[in-house]
């Protein structure tokens, strides 16, 4: 039950960290504001990672993982500039809800094929009406 309540903060935190960010473009630019926002959470993870005392990874472990893995900071960074530059343009409700959207109907995907280190869990009808009723949520979100 823990992990439900910290998955449900994360996406509540979303749109707050869009605002923030938003806030912080309103006075420098998108990408300033990305960066600003990326050397904050380093610090962050830097001083709570020093302060764990876990065991860094060695070189040969990192150098052992797929090259693609690195793609994920990437996307980071994708996304945080993304809903810098649209969030003030659409809101913060038309943001999420396409967010949570594409983060759904990705995940089907991602689940059914068990990439990148996923189990498989195969598309069923449920799924796909699951996400056709997130797709009627954005519908129904934009028209009224």
């Amino acid at each position: 039950m823990i992990y439900w309540v910290f998955a449900f903060l994360a996406g509540a935190f979303l749109p707050l960290q869009v605002g923030l960010n938003n806030m912080v473009a309103k006075v420098s630019s998108p990408l300033w504001a990305t960066c600003l926002s990326f050397i904050v959470g380093v610090v962050a993870v830097i001083t709570l990672t020093l302060a764990s005392r876990q065991p860094a990874p060695s070189m040969q472990e990192l150098t052992a993982l797929p090259a693609y893995v690195w793609i994920a900071g990437l996307l980071g960074l994708f996304y945080v500039f993304t809903v810098i530059v649209v969030g003030p343009k659409i809101g913060a409700l038309m943001v999420m809800s396409l967010v949570i959207a594409g983060q759904l109907i990705a995940s089907v995907l991602v689940d059914h094929f068990g990439a990148v280190g996923f189990p498989k869990h195969e598309i069923t009808p449920g799924r796909i009406i699951g996400c056709l009723l997130i797709l009627g949520g954005f519908l129904a979100i934009k028209k009224f």
